[in-house]
């Protein structure tokens, strides 16, 4: 049965002081269509779950939408974060697959924007039962130059990149912001993506760059089995199109949406777009693989 043509599905019965466990910790709300497919929405880096405020009228409309902040980020609570655990993404991982059991979620559609995208990768291949598809929006599973890999960024960018956002992250937050939204004709969307970085806490957010920035997930991509839509801008100076396009030849059976946008943050800067992408995978593509 597809995500698309069923109500959510259920897994086995957690017990309610896990789920509210769950929910305070990651400050979860579920919204929309309670009989529609469910569609959990994971934010990127330095961001929280109210960047999705632009797609989620048009999602909500047809899907259950799941949002959530990762630990230490928005709302979620802090007390639950550790620079031990969460030094690398499988920890961000964990917590998408414990957080679809707690919530009952069933088969659910993930959508994981930026280094999100990669959590999505992982938590599916340590769960693909709880995976109806896989949403990838701007992915990159590695920033570094490789050989042939085009990741955008020299050794030396990603060193300079991490020694100023240590030495001064509200400096890094305000030159970084313009670079990651590249719409330059919507600056106020720039400004609330620095804002959105200033409010983090900066010992969270250095240790999250680390764990984005020096990421290396290329070898997991071959190993994902859960139908999939690699969704990439058509300029993007943090993904540029040649990741996008790597994404899609490593996983099996994706598929690959150019949008005529610019930019990092096209659920922000071109929602109805990009909701028009994730709403056809939902309702067009999981039907056609059930």
């Amino acid at each position: 049965m597809s995500a698309a043509s069923r109500a959510p599905g259920r897994t086995a019965p957690v017990p309610s002081d896990e789920y509210e466990t769950i929910r305070r910790r990651h400050n979860v709300v579920v919204t929309g269509r309670r009989d529609g497919p469910v569609v959990v929405l994971a934010h990127g880096f330095g961001c929280d779950q109210n960047m999705w405020r632009f797609v989620l009228d048009d999602l909500a409309a047809r899907c259950t939408v799941v949002l959530f902040d990762h630990v230490g980020a928005g709302r979620s609570d802090l007390s639950a974060w550790s620079a031990e655990r969460y030094g690398s993404l499988d920890a961000y991982a964990s917590d998408v697959v414990n957080l679809c059991r707690a919530l009952d979620l069933g088969e659910v559609v993930y959508v994981g924007h930026s280094v999100s995208a990669s959590v999505g990768v992982l938590a599916a291949i340590r769960a693909p039962e709880l995976f109806a598809g896989l949403a990838l929006l701007t992915p990159s599973p590695h920033y570094l130059e490789d050989g042939d890999y085009h990741g955008g960024f020299t050794a030396d960018d990603i060193e300079e990149l991490l020694t100023a956002l240590d030495s001064n992250y509200l400096g890094w937050s305000a030159t970084m912001a313009p670079v990651i939204m590249g719409a330059p004709g919507q600056p106020e969307l720039a400004r609330e993506l620095s804002d959105s970085f200033c409010r983090a806490d900066p010992q969270v957010a250095a240790v999250f760059a680390r764990a984005t920035f020096l990421a290396d997930n290329r070898s997991d991509l071959a190993k994902v089995t859960t139908p999939s839509l690699v969704v990439q801008s058509a300029q993007d100076s943090i993904a540029p199109p040649e990741v996008g396009r790597y994404v899609h030849r490593q996983m099996a059976g994706s598929r690959l949406v150019v949008l005529d946008t610019t930019g990092h943050c096209p659920h922000m800067s071109s929602p109805e777009v990009t909701a028009r992408a994730l709403l056809d995978f939902v309702f067009s593509d999981l039907v056609a693989v059930a």
